[in-house]
């Protein structure tokens, strides 16, 4: 390697040479995943990773100049890992490691840690194909793991390199794909069918959630639903659909007509509890794998959905029309499974809050699923999970499911430790999981508050929080949702505060003096209060298990410092759903009550 020139200005300016070895070469193997890095697709993506924890990129960038790629810490350049390469016009390459030391200066790496393929340059695109393993060692290198990455990339018109000049995106991906579209089986016949609203004139309001009931395809006999895919109206360049969620309805219910607030006046719009298929920011299409798929068309399934649309219009743009929805591909060519979709977390309440001015403040929500069976109306075949969505808002930088049983941790079913809000997608595992009846789910969610002067409450406003998994899963029964709430006012006693009931546990809040101790002791307090755990089925009845003791321990970060014992207080209730769910939205006061109410109902 040669350096031909190496010049340092304000935006810093480099030339590198090295002989080209790679024109001789035969044709690479193709790479399973791909994705544009910028919106205009100019710089496409391929790439894949082996069992010798290596992953293989390749970029095509519609440039004749530099190409630059890397990995960033947050988002920010500061810190970012990053390769530079490209074809001098005498056709000599230049290929190098470095990494970005503040905004406009760069270091070439004193490990080269990228093993450069191939380079090649045509009259429109740069080519380079290199690769890295996972872990490097160099302190300067970001690893390579299962959590979101930020992907950098840049070029470029000419083989002056000046980072800061040049075109620059920023993409979060993830990388860490398990099944290729090629792996999955497309039937040669198949039908489409679309869930969507037509022509709805989006509030003028920062906040809507809007629902109604959508007939599924009327087929005479069994189909499966094997892939779905967002159909989603921009404006301005920009979405305002914050999410999209598909709830199938049992029979029996009685459904209201039109399209509503979900969650307002009228309960009727919140019937329907069964996630069959969902949509969140940044999120694309999803193929359920060649094992299982959704059923329709026998007795046993749903005929109807609920079609809940979540609108974000921060800026109060009027006199918008929107047609979104969920876009289903169905077939007669059957899997050997009918799947299904188990929702958990933190259930939606304000009971769940996060500090302002956290830097990092955790919540946790339990299923426990002795009661599965019961609610079931038969026993609970093994859930063998093969997926999962993860869902938070805006203060959300992290996520965990763990799978307990008998007291001991069995594993980490699935995580986020970077996650992003604008990257919301179905992931497959890499190995299909087993839940057991009578084991414990935990959910812990991972916040950050620092630009918040005010607490954060549950609810369904973007501003709100939320601490959701949704874990797919074969072959499907009846229950729809488990989760759990901690009990506000034992973490209300804990912080010093006196309450008489959970409402005033939620006001007390407010006269909390937050500071790093108090935020430290509140989450303390709500990790080892007593939990709610409310269990739905498809038809919305629902069962609510008060645990009388959630005990830390001091066991390792890798056990979520958990051991939960059960003192078998449990209280079985069919709520109607004017009972279980939140009225008006964004009225801290009426969720509250509505919260209040479900927990008169649960408890002992």
């Amino acid at each position: 390697m040669k350096i031909m020139s190496l010049l340092w200005t304000k935006s810093f300016l480099f030339l590198l040479s090295i002989p080209c070895l790679c024109s001789s070469q035969l044709s690479p193997p193709p790479l399973r995943f791909s994705a544009f890095l910028d919106h205009s697709n100019l710089v496409f993506m391929s790439w894949d990773h082996d069992a010798e924890e290596i992953m293989t990129f390749e970029l095509r960038v519609k440039t004749t100049g530099w190409v630059a790629f890397g990995f960033s810490p947050h988002g920010e350049l500061p810190g970012s890992d990053i390769v530079i390469g490209g074809v001098f016009p005498n056709g000599s390459i230049y290929f190098s490691d470095w990494h970005a030391v503040d905004e406009e200066n760069l270091e070439e790496d004193k490990s080269q840690d990228y093993q450069l393929l191939s380079l090649t340059e045509d009259e429109i695109f740069t080519t380079i194909r290199f690769k890295r393993y996972f872990q490097t060692c160099d302190p300067n290198d970001l690893d390579i793991t299962g959590d979101t990455a930020r992907l950098i990339s840049a070029f470029g018109t000419d083989d002056t390199v000046q980072f800061s000049k040049g075109q620059r995106f920023l993409k979060s991906l993830f990388l860490m794909r398990v099944i290729s579209p090629t792996e999955l089986n497309d039937p040669k016949i198949f039908f489409t069918h679309d869930l969507k609203l037509n022509d709805f004139p989006i509030p003028v309001d920062e906040t809507t959630y809007a629902c109604t009931f959508i007939p599924l395809p009327i087929v005479k006999q069994k189909h499966h639903i094997y892939k779905f895919e967002p159909i989603i109206t921009t404006h301005q360049n920009r979405s305002m659909v914050h999410h999209i969620l598909v709830y199938a309805c049992g029979n029996g219910s009685v459904l209201p007509t039109g399209i509503s607030d979900c969650y307002g006046a009228n309960p009727d719009f919140a019937l329907c509890s069964q996630v069959v298929a969902g949509w969140a920011v940044g999120g694309g299409s999803y193929q359920f794998p060649n094992e299982a798929a959704i059923s329709i068309g026998t007795p046993m399934d749903p005929q109807y959905i609920r079609l809940e649309i979540h609108y974000s219009n921060f800026d109060l743009i009027p006199g918008l029309i929107d047609n979104s929805g969920i876009r289903l591909y169905y077939t007669l060519d059957l899997r050997p499974y009918d799947m299904g979709v188990l929702q958990t977390g933190v259930f939606t309440f304000p009971v769940h809050f996060i500090p302002p001015g956290a830097d990092t403040y955790k919540s946790y929500g339990l299923c426990k699923s002795s009661q599965f069976n019961e609610m079931n109306g038969t026993p609970v075949p093994d859930l063998k999970v093969f997926g999962f969505l993860l869902h938070t808002h805006l203060a959300g930088r992290g996520l965990k499911v763990v799978q307990y049983r008998k007291g001991e941790q069995v594993r980490i079913i699935c995580e986020d430790n970077k996650y992003d809000f604008s990257l919301q997608e179905t992931r497959d595992l890499k190995e299909v999981i087993t839940i057991k009846v009578g084991d414990e789910i935990l959910v812990e969610c991972n916040f950050q508050t620092l630009d918040r002067t005010e607490i954060t409450f549950g609810g369904p406003s973007t501003l709100n929080e939320m601490c959701l998994a949704f874990l797919f899963y074969y072959p499907r029964n009846n229950i729809s949702s488990c989760m759990g709430y901690p009990d506000i006012q034992q973490i209300a006693s804990a912080l010093g505060q006196e309450a008489s009931d959970a409402m005033e546990g939620m006001i007390a809040m407010n006269y909390v003096e937050w500071n790093n101790e108090t935020i430290k002791n509140a989450e303390k307090a709500a990790k080892e209060a007593d939990q709610t755990v409310i269990i739905k089925t498809i038809d919305v009845s629902v069962v609510c298990l008060y645990l009388a003791e959630w005990l830390g321990v001091g066991k390792t970060w890798s056990a979520l410092e958990f051991e939960t014992k059960a003192h078998g207080r449990t209280k079985v209730s069919a709520l109607s759903t004017a009972e279980i769910l939140p009225l008006p939205l964004l009225l801290l006061t009426q969720l509250a009550f509505t919260w209040l109410l479900i927990s008169y109902q649960c408890r002992i």
